[in-house]
């Protein structure tokens, strides 16, 4: 998966390490893959920024479940929520820092019928990976896959840059499902794109 693909290039070190609010909106359009050939455009991202934001995992600093956020970027942080789904995040910063980007929806590309089957055989293709839980489960995302290695591709995933441009001006809004620092607006989507997670009207009073 390190290096480049038939699909795409990995994305360097270098990328990931700098503040989680500029990875973020670049990460628009790169493409998530498994070695299996399980591939998604990442559509709908949030920023996450350790010790001045009261709504990440790493606020109130180092524990056994937030470690993997608080290594080097270039890492996937995967955590447990609601006491039944999967969720990750591309780890940013340096050692230390406890940032991230949390991977909230994607478009399916390749591997549907692989995605298709471990999301349950949803009815639509657009329920595949529009939102957080369902973008883990089609990838098949669990925490085994916690402190994966996206720059070297040492568990068969990484992300992977093809060449599309992220969007010039994408949607930019606050952050779902938390209810602290609600005021950043530190989630970026593709606008138009039938695979973001919540739609604009009645969840996230974005704005363009």
């Amino acid at each position: 998966m390190n290096g480049r693909s038939s699909i795409g290039k990995t994305l360097p070190r270098s990328f990931y390490r700098r503040d989680p609010r500029v990875v973020a909106p670049e990460l628009l359009n790169k493409l998530l893959a498994r070695n299996d050939g399980r591939v998604g455009r990442i559509v709908d991202v949030e920023a996450y920024c350790g010790e001045e934001d009261q709504a990440a995992h790493t606020f109130g600093g180092l524990t056994a479940r937030n470690a993997t956020m608080f290594g080097d970027g270039g890492h996937l942080y995967v955590y447990f929520t609601y006491g039944m789904h999967w969720c990750a995040n591309a780890v940013c910063g340096r050692a230390g820092q406890g940032v991230g980007v949390l991977l909230r929806a994607m478009e399916p590309v390749a591997g549907l019928d692989a995605m298709r089957e471990a999301r349950n055989w949803p009815r639509r293709d657009r329920d595949i990976g529009s939102g957080p839980a369902r973008l883990a489960q089609a990838f098949g995302i669990t925490r085994a896959l916690d402190g994966a290695d996206l720059v070297k591709g040492d568990r068969s995933i990484g992300i992977l840059d093809d060449g599309m441009s992220p969007p010039t001006h994408p949607v930019t809004g606050p952050r779902i499902g938390i209810s602290k620092a609600v005021e950043h607006l530190w989630r970026w989507h593709v606008a138009g794109n039938p695979n973001v997670s919540a739609h604009p009207s009645r969840r996230s009073r974005e704005r363009q």
